[in-house]
């Protein structure tokens, strides 16, 4: 049974749990659940992740965490009990790991690597902070690593800014606006500066300043390899100050033995010391290590006769240095220690060793001597912060290695109270001794002692230094033969304060012989006191001793023999009758000279204050000695502070009127001295002094009375310096009176406690006195009342000791009233007094609520008055946050409602005043007036807006109505409406808050929509009926709606976790504001007329805020809109108008959606059904739609990455819209532009310059001035119209369309003439006649034709369910363009059959492509008709200005003939018609309409010889008039194709069909068409005469042997149609001769199996070895029936049995091939083997232009169905029998004999197009030869082994390289050099007629003569190879001709003589022919070797 649970409520999924069972919830491990239920080892709950989802799980899955539940219940909601860093962390790493992936698939490699270690540490840390074992500091350094570590994140990952207080998440609730915006401020900053959190809040008075952080080196000296001395060594380290040149430090001392290891074992890696207290002053100084090595041993090192081995002395060895500043950057960022190296130096002269570490650091190298190897002393350093208990806490290791703390000589920057020093630091510096009667110089030694006054020498009391015990006797070093050494050695006395008085120090100085007996000599001494008799210490200076000769026998038992001697000069005149008898006699020619400096908190050198500590010795002295107390040290005061403060107060009480007031100065002295940093942390040694030591009962009288003296004569005295000083020591001054009041009141029982409350209210009396004065003549008077405002906060708290709260709050009042309540007191002045004021709101007092009721209109008076002048406007703002922050968290206790109306009276006007202000100045970029410091405007503005946020926050109904209420005048009213919306309205335009502070913008709008709720009403009541005020109103509006499109209020945008957060607690503020706005306008009634059409942009723009409920409330408008507009005016033009242009804008930036517009749609026409005006209302929401539906197609395509062509057929769309439908002039006009660009930005120059004409054919000719419009300036309509038209001439003319531009030059010249504009009618003239130079002289491209369909209904509106016919682009074939199309939309799947699809697949969610090439119908017959026309004219209208298109498509109709299946062929032909002629403003255009037809086999049939007899008649027509240069392959190769077609069995293909006799009578109606047929053969053998006639004249003599198997043919072709056609049986002259009938052979290839049948695509290898496509001009362009356009079928898509199929094909294989015979065998561009596959194969085969399916003209066609090798018996019968050319046994010489001839085709170099490759006789597969649009070199050249001629004759011309010499190109042959001068025409005049071909003597009629047609290359593919050993020779191209005429059978043909050559300037490029003829032999091949 399910029981609710109690504990169990919240925990953490361990294992991933897949909910198999029933009611099963699926969870995922780390998912956090909420248990509702619990059963038998089962919970019943939900996911946090999916609240919405209730299932069952196992217990034993879930982890339970501790949690609070609240609500309990249906609706109960639980937090986890934990830190709320770690629930922070938590939700922040989920929120991360989806951007994190992000990350990487957006290739922000870098990032992502930074954000993985990141989450990996913020794991690491939250792992730590779980496991409960840290200590609180500890969790306090792991919380501050994890908060900064969550910022970083936040900031680079763009998420919002996280505000903190101590770590934490803070509560926007619980905490003022102002509060927030600057922990949003110290949060920013501290992402920024990655360090700690701060509090933000403004300090308390009162607070700590932060100390100066100290600085500690950590060194260890790890060995001293260079330790090749062999004694022991002493090393000393001390840090020296360059600059000063003095050492800093106390000295470390390390004692070696002379194997470098440490004397002491128990030193072993102890070696260590803490060089303290070093401030950041002396961090930046020039400051070194030194360490200086002394050895103890011999005098001399490398001397063993210089003194006996038992006696050592200290002598210098070596220094080493190390700079600090080199070392500080790579120790400072490591929390480890680092090893260095130290050179040990050794000292040239020893009398230079006192300085010998400056030498080193200043490289004096002549001083000292370098070590011989690198190594040294080898020391590790540690740079370490903070006070020395956190040292010692942080790191407890070092302090346990038994470390040295080695002090600074002298105070740190900072005296801590308790921290007693008592250090006598001694500098022996030199000596001055005699020589003594010795040749050489003496060795001295110094001996030191400490004695005290009883003789005894003290113990231990001399330090070398620390890391080493202290010392009874000190020796200094010996320097060798020196008479005047000089140490400069530092040693510590760490004497006992209680024996300093009466000690002294004696020296004994002796020279150390280095004879035998090493004895040391005493020869002298000197001495000196620790103590004057006055008391004090030896002072901090150099003291010159006086040296007293002794000798051994001298005994120092009785020290009172020499104390009594002057130890100095000094010492000397004090006491100048000193008797000369006495045993010491003072050598006057030696001097011994001494430093000392005392460090100690006991002792003083100062006389004035030892005489002040003993002033009762001196009474007659007190006035005196108060006096000086001034000028003693402050570090000698603060050591005795409580001494010096007991001593004056016991003056004070001994004589009050005569030394009151000195002592009132001296303390205010002493209480100065400690404001200064240096002395600050002494205040709670004060503050401890007051409390528990002060026993001055009486003081306080004389303290007032002193205090109140001072005030009263500020007004008369010119220097006011003490009455400042006193001033500023108020706060410690009122601490004295007070706790002297609270003594003398426990003393006394409370008596005169009126008299001292009367005292206290006349102090106050003479402060208000001096802040009342007038300064402004006064310059010192102002520093006095600075001071006094300075201080006056800081009694506060004092004073609360003695008055009640509310007593002292009018004492203060009083005091602030008392200030000048103008603002021209001057701005320092200002400066304090806001200062005071604003101490005063942070003090202790103006926490209660008593307080503040009295004080707030004081302070809110003066702020007041600052912000009406705008000045101080930083620190006002600083005062009103505070106020605001303590009103806050007093709401929570108590009642603010006073408080909150106070301020709302005087403030909330002001305020917006101000802000109106800053925010303007801000716009304008200035700077704000007062501003004292130079802060930045926007900080500015942000403490302002939160300060008005933080006022309207707190105020509540009843404080708005009291607001409502006062207003005098409904003119203040709409005053304070406009300024509070306008500042709203700039809230949300302005970046006042940066954006991803989310929590701020959100608290922000809540305020005003808040705000808004309770001023709507006030508008309403106020403004609405006779009182009407729109700009109240409008600005009301623009809020709204500015409100309701704020960015950070779009929820949609952000994670669903982080909104369902934002809507628990705001809800959705957008549907807030969008009800009051709707009750906002429908409350305007009759006065909406205003705002139409004003509102009706910023209303559309909400209703497109992607939010349903806010669409639902706002939609609506807009038919209320109509619906007044149409009472109005009877129509709403004006919201159509308004509605249809905004629309436009808002949806191009992004705004709008699909469910937008149906939701438009329907909500708008519910609304107008029941409107008069329906009709036209449905109709203008219809137009809007489907505008809407264009709009969003256009925005998809441009913000995505979609391709031109897409970008453009959704503008095309969108811009006829505009036209046609809604008449939009305007925006029909943008869109024209834009699509200009986009065709230029895809250089599409003709489509460009059509766009561009839609505009142009808008304007006239006419001079009305036009405004400025885009990027067109002010002009006229003519002007205007002139530029355009210059521009589109030139798209043009860049798009080679020059046609076109003609008519334009032409429209521009007679303006320009009608002008008499002649320079420009010149220009316009010479363009004109360029472009016909253009036209004749310049290669053009044909361009191919594509039908697509786009079915489905996810295509864009603009294409769904459309078919469309695309202009390809330049060298385009059909498989480019599939690819094409398919990458354009990658989830297009491609259609498999041609058929129109049905309703299954327009209507489905997918899309389908369809694609075929089709074939272009030109309009303009008659100019392809005319004969004179040159080919290049007819060459661009038979592909431009074309609106027709079709394809055709082969199919069975009836029963089939399986011997000859041509009876049964029809053809299919589908007309497209578009609704633009391509080309156009677009390069594709929609289908309008769709034609079927289908032709009969026979028509086909005379279909397609009437274009072979027209292709001859072009042909041999060129041959005849030297059209065609010298080399006659072309012509050779066309005949022998149809020649040997016709012999083997072509044409007796038709005969058997079409002349058969039950054909004949089953066909009645088909007579004249037979008729027809037949004379077109009658006509094709007379060609075929005429040519063979011109062949024999050019054939070259080698090639005789062709034309003989020519001659042979042409009698078999005659022969086998005798029958037929009786008139052929007289043959030609130029046929007779003998011949020899020749085989002819077949390359044959494997035939296709039925069951691989698809009916071939024309480009797929399947059907050829290799194709390219004809242009227009290429040898049967004017045929009709398009094989190529064959379907790819399967079997059941046609409905037929596979052996029928098979048929099929063979059937249209033979129909491909056979249209033509004379085929150039190129590389094919077929369809490499990456490309087969179903999505290519399966489309529909291209259209072949205007070529009917041929049967007739197959190559090579032998009836027996032979499988012959044709490459060798082609060879055989020309040249006999030979090797294969591959064979690599010929030579080069054989393999060149049996090479053929072939004269390369030769193209201009500029005009002709590339020539096509040709196929080489290698068996290697193909490589892609890639042609060049602007380059010749791919063509038909010397570098590609090429082989022409006819496949079926065995007749071919080959270049000598395709056999000998097929590895290497052979020169080229198609270059303007490489061509013979006779192979070019030289004809310039192009006008003159050709010479006529004349069939007989009375045949007038000549041939048609046409101009080549240009047309495209193609490189040859991969991978093509036929089975066969050699592949088959290329083709030549055939030129194209029109229809001959039919010729008379009886007539003879007679050859023209050939004419002479001329030059030919102007160069006509070569009809090159594409291999599609080639395809159809070859899948000819495939059916006839099949049978």
């Amino acid at each position: 049974m399910w029981t609710p649970t109690e504990e169990e409520k919240y925990g953490v999924v361990i294992c991933s749990f897949r909910g198999p069972v029933q009611q099963g919830l699926v969870l995922e491990l780390g998912e956090t659940v909420q248990i509702l239920e619990k059963c038998e080892g089962w919970y019943r709950g939900l996911s946090l992740k999916k609240p919405n989802i209730k299932g069952i799980f196992p217990v034993n899955y879930i982890h339970l965490k501790k949690a609070v539940v609240s609500n309990r219940g249906q609706y109960e909601t639980v937090v986890p009990l934990e830190d709320t860093v770690i629930t922070e962390v938590t939700a922040t790493l989920q929120e991360w790991s989806v951007l994190w992936k992000q990350l990487y698939v957006k290739h922000k490699i870098d990032l992502f690597y930074k954000l993985r270690h990141v989450m990996n540490e913020l794991i690491d840390l939250r792992r730590q902070l779980l496991s409960g074992h840290l200590t609180q500091d500890q969790v306090r350094e792991v919380k501050r690593h994890l908060t900064v570590r969550l910022d970083w994140g936040n900031e680079h990952l763009g998420l919002d800014l996280v505000p903190r207080k101590d770590f934490e998440v803070v509560d926007s609730d619980q905490i003022s606006v102002s509060d927030l915006y600057k922990m949003h401020l110290s949060s920013r900053h501290s992402v920024q500066q990655s360090t700690s959190q701060v509090d933000t809040i403004r300090p308390r008075h009162g607070e700590a300043c932060r100390l100066p952080v100290p600085h500690h080196f950590f060194l260890s000296l790890k060995s001293f390899t260079y330790n090749t001395i062999g004694e022991d060594a002493d090393v000393f380290f001390f840090l020296y100050d360059v600059r000063e040149g003095k050492q800093i430090s106390e000295r470390f001392l390390v004692r070696l033995n002379k194997n470098g290891g440490p004397k002491n074992p128990e030193k072993i890696d102890r070696m260590c010391a803490l060089f303290t207290d070093l401030s950041s002053k002396d961090m930046k100084k020039d400051l070194y290590i030194v360490a200086h090595v002394i050895r103890l041993g011999r005098m001399l090192l490398n001397d063993s006769r210089k003194g006996p081995s038992h006696l050592h002395y200290r002598r210098p060895y070596g220094c080493a240095v190390l700079s600090i500043m080199d070392v500080i950057p790579s120790i400072s960022e490591l929390k480890e220690e680092k090893d260095f190296v130290l050179k040990v130096y050794t000292c040239n002269n020893e009398n230079e060793w006192f300085q010998i570490h400056e030498n080193i650091i200043r490289k004096s190298s002549t001083k000292y001597t370098a070590p011989s190897s690198n190594y040294g002393l080898i020391i590790s350093l540690q740079l370490l912060h903070g006070e020395m208990e956190q040292i010692r806490r942080e790191y407890p290791m070092i302090f346990n290695r038994g470390i040295a703390v080695t002090r600074k000589i002298g105070f740190p920057d900072v005296i801590m109270p308790g921290d007693i020093r008592n250090d006598l630091y001694l500098t022996l510096e030199k000596g001055d001794f005699e020589r003594g009667g010795k040749s050489v110089q003496k060795n001295i030694e110094v001996t030191m002692y400490v004695l005290y006054a009883d003789g005894e020498i003290l113990k231990e009391c001399i330090s070398l230094g620390s890391g080493e015990p202290s010392r009874s006797v000190y020796h200094s070093f010996v320097l060798y033969h020196s008479n005047s050494p000089r140490w400069g050695e530092v040693i510590k006395l760490p004497i006992p304060i209680d024996r300093f008085r009466g000690s002294h120090l004696r020296f004994e100085f002796r020279h150390c012989s280095t004879k035998d007996k090493g004895e040391k000599k005493l020869f002298g001494f000197a001495f000196t006191p620790l103590m004057r008799d006055d008391g004090t210490t030896l002072s901090d200076d150099i003291h010159e001793l006086y040296v007293y000769k002794c000798d051994e026998n001298s005994t120092f038992n009785n020290h009172a023999l020499y104390l009594g001697l002057p130890c100095c000069k000094e010492d000397y005149n004090g006491c100048p009758n000193i008797p000369s008898s006495l045993i010491f006699q003072r050598s006057t020619k030696e001097s011994f000279s001494i430093s000392t400096q005392l460090s100690s908190t006991k002792l003083t050198q100062n006389v004035d204050l030892l005489a002040l500590l003993k002033w009762k010795a001196y009474p007659d002295r007190v006035m005196d000695i108060l006096g000086r107390l001034r000028h003693v040290s402050g570090e000698e005061i603060v050591k005795f502070l409580q001494d010096i403060l007991d001593t004056l107060f016991v003056i004070l009480d001994d004589n009050t009127e005569k030394y009151g007031l000195l002592v009132f100065q001296s303390l205010v002295f002493i209480i100065n001295l400690l404001r200064d940093s240096k002395y600050f942390h002494f205040r709670p040694v004060m503050d401890t002094y007051i409390q528990k030591h002060f026993a001055g009962a009486l003081a306080y009288k004389e303290l007032i009375r002193c205090l109140k003296w001072y005030m009263d004569r500020s007004a008369e005295l010119v220097r006011q310096d003490h009455i400042q000083e006193a001033m500023r020591a108020l706060e410690y001054l009122f601490k004295f009176i007070v706790q002297s009041r609270i003594l003398y009141s426990r003393a006394t029982c409370g008596m005169e406690e009126e008299q001292f409350r009367a005292n206290i209210q006349e102090l106050f009396q003479s402060i208000r006195f001096v802040l009342s004065l007038d300064s402004r003549s006064s310059e010192t008077l102002i520093f006095t009342q600075a001071a006094l405002l300075n201080s006056f906060p800081a009694i506060f708290d004092e004073l609360l000791q003695m008055f009640t709260v509310q007593e002292v709050a009018e004492f203060v009042r009083g005091t602030l009233g008392s200030m000048p309540s103008t603002v021209h007191i001057g701005q320092s002045m200002d400066v304090v007094k806001l200062q005071s004021i604003a101490r005063t709101v942070d003090s202790r007092l103006f926490s209660f609520s008593e307080s503040r009721r009295i004080l707030l209109p004081v302070v809110l008076h003066h702020i007041h008055l600052h912000l009406r002048q705008q000045k101080e406007l930083l620190i006002c703002s600083g005062i009103l946050s505070s106020i605001f922050s303590i009103i806050k968290t007093s709401s929570v206790e108590t009642d603010v409602i006073e408080e909150v109306e106070m301020m709302v009276e005087s403030l909330l006007d002001v305020l917006l005043q101000t802000l109106l202000t800053i925010m303007s100045k801000s716009q304008s970029q200035e700077a704000v007036r007062g501003q004292r410091c130079p802060q930045c405007t926007a900080e500015i503005t942000g403490e302002y807006v939160s300060c008005l946020l933080s006022l309207l926050r707190q105020m509540s109904d009843t404080h708005f109505q009291h607001l409502l209420d006062n207003f005098q005048s409904k003119d203040e009213l709409k005053e304070f409406l406009l300024k509070i919306f306008c500042v709203f309205r700039n809230l949300m335009k302005m970046t006042v808050f940066p954006r991803d502070w989310m929590v701020m913008r959100l608290l922000t709008s809540n305020i005003i929509v808040t705000t808004v709720q309770y001023l709507s009403p006030a508008l309403h009541k106020n403004f609405t009926e006779t009182d009407f005020d729109f700009k109240v109103w409008n600005s009301y509006f623009s809020l709204s709606v500015l409100f309701i499109n704020q960015p950070s209020l779009q929820l949609e945008s952000i994670t669903p976790a982080k909104r369902k957060k934002i809507l628990d607690k705001y809800g959705d503020m957008r549907v807030m504001m969008a009800y009051e706005l709707f009750t906002m306008w429908q409350n305007l009634g009759e006065h909406k007329i205003h705002f139409i059409p004003g509102m009706i942009g910023p209303f559309l723009g909400v209703t497109l805020v992607p939010q349903p409920e806010v669409r639902n409330i706002m939609i609506p408008i807009f038919h209320d809109m109509m619906d007044w507009e149409q009472r109005k005016n009877g129509n709403f033009k004006q919201v159509e108008a308004e509605l249809i242009d905004k629309l436009d804008s808002l949806v191009s930036e992004g705004k709008g959606d699909e469910n937008y517009r149906e939701l438009f749609n329907l909500l708008l026409l519910e609304k107008i059904e029941q409107e008069t005006w329906r009709e036209t209302g449905v109709s203008f929401v219809t137009s809007v739609t489907r505008l809407m539906e264009r709009l969003l197609d256009y925005r998809d395509c441009m913000k995505g990455d979609e391709t031109e062509n897409k970008k453009i057929g959704c503008t095309v769309n969108l811009m006829n819209f505009y036209k046609s439908e809604i008449n939009k002039e305007e925006m029909y006009i943008r869109y024209i532009h834009k699509l200009c660009d986009m065709h230029l930005q895809a250089e599409n120059y003709t489509e460009a310059a059509f766009t561009l004409l839609l505009y142009c054919e808008l304007l006239q000719w006419e001079d009305r001035p036009l405004r400025e419009f885009l990027h067109y300036p002010s002009q006229t309509e003519w002007q205007r119209k002139e530029n355009l038209c210059r521009k589109i001439i030139h798209y043009f003319n860049k798009g080679k369309s020059w046609e076109f531009g003609i008519p334009l030059c032409r429209e521009l010249a007679l303006q320009y003439e009608s002008l008499y504009d002649y320079q420009s009618l010149s220009w316009i003239r010479k363009m004109e006649a360029t472009y016909y130079d253009n036209i004749m002289e310049q290669q053009r491209l044909e361009p191919e034709f594509f039908r697509v369909g786009f079915y489905g209904r996810k295509f864009p509106f603009f294409l769904r369910n459309k078919e469309y016919v695309c202009r390809g682009h330049d060298y385009e074939r059909l498989e480019t363009f599939q690819q094409r199309m398919l990458s354009e939309f990658p989830q297009a799947i491609a259609m498999q059959h041609p058929n129109h699809p049905d309703d299954s697949i327009l209507q489905c969610d997918a899309q389908y492509l369809q694609i075929y090439a089709v074939t272009p119908i030109p309009d303009n017959i008659d100019v392809l008709q005319m004969d004179r026309v040159p080919d290049r004219i007819k060459s661009f209208y038979r592909v431009n200005n074309i609106r027709k298109f079709r394809y055709d498509r082969p199919f069975h109709k009836g029963p089939k003939d399986k011997e000859n299946e041509f009876k049964s062929l029809w053809i299919e032909r589908t007309t497209l018609t578009l609704t633009h002629g391509l080309p156009g403003i677009s390069r594709w255009f929609e289908v309008e309409r769709r034609e079927l037809v289908e032709v009969s086999p026979l028509e086909n049939a005379i279909q397609v010889v009437e274009n072979k007899n027209q292709e001859l008649r072009t042909l041999i027509s060129q041959y005849q008039h030297k059209q065609m240069h010298g080399n006659i392959n072309l012509l050779s190769m066309c005949l022998n194709g149809v020649i040997d077609a016709a012999v083997n069995g072509g044409i007796a293909r038709y005969q058997e069909a079409f002349f058969d006799r039950e054909y004949i009578t089953t066909h009645p109606g088909d007579a004249e068409k037979i008729t027809q047929l037949k004379e077109l053969m009658h006509e094709q053998v007379h060609i075929l005469g005429v040519g063979l006639a011109v062949h024999e004249k050019f054939v070259h003599p080698e090639m005789r042997p062709l034309h003989k198997k020519l001659i042979d043919q042409f009698q078999m072709m005659r022969s086998s149609l005798y029958h037929e056609l009786p008139a052929l049986d007289k043959l030609s002259p130029a046929c007779s001769g003998p011949s020899t009938p020749r085989s002819s052979m077949l390359v044959s290839n494997s035939p296709m199996s039925p069951e691989s049948i698809k009916l071939v695509h024309r480009h797929s290898p399947l059907n050829m070895l290799g194709t390219v496509r004809h242009s227009s001009s290429s040898l049967s362009s004017h045929t009709s029936s398009e094989t190529g356009n064959l379907v790819i079928l399967t079997d059941s898509s046609v409905g037929e049995t596979g052996e029928d199929m098979y048929h099929m094909q063979r059937i249209c294989c033979v129909l491909s091939c056979i249209r033509d015979c004379s085929h150039l065998f190129t590389g094919s561009p077929s369809l490499p083997d990456k490309y087969r596959h179903n999505r290519e194969l399966m489309m529909l085969l291209p259209a072949h232009r205007d070529r009917p399916s041929s049967a007739m003209y197959p190559t090579a066609i032998m009836e027996n169905g032979q499988h012959p090798n044709f490459q060798r018996a082609l060879l055989q019968q020309v040249i006999g029998p030979c090797k294969p050319c591959s064979d690599p046994n010929l030579s080069v010489a054989e393999k060149g004999h049996y090479s053929l001839h072939f004269d390369a085709f030769h193209h201009h170099l500029n005009d002709g197009p590339p020539a096509l490759p040709a196929r080489t006789l290698r068996k290697s597969p193909l490589h892609p030869i890639p042609a060049s649009p602007t380059s010749p070199q791919s063509g038909l050249d010397g570098s590609n082994s090429t082989l022409s001629g006819s496949a079926s004759s065995g007749v071919s011309s080959l270049s000598e390289s395709n056999f000998g010499h097929s590895s290497e190109p052979p020169p080229r042959t198609d270059t303007m050099d490489s061509v013979p001068s006779q192979a070019w025409n030289t004809d310039e005049d192009l006008e003159t007629p050709y010479l006529p071909v004349r069939y007989s003597l009375s045949e007038p009629d000549v041939l048609e003569t046409l101009k080549s047609q240009p047309c495209r290359s193609h490189s040859a593919p991969s991978g093509v190879i036929p089975q066969d050993a050699i592949d088959p020779p290329a083709l030549p191209p055939k030129p194209y001709h029109s229809r001959l005429p039919n010729m008379d059978n009886e007539e003879v043909m007679i050859l023209e003589e050939e004419e002479k050559h001329r030059a030919l300037h102007r160069k006509i490029s070569q009809p090159i022919g594409g291999a599609k003829e080639e395809q159809a032999r070859v899948a000819w091949e495939h059916g006839i070797s099949e049978q």
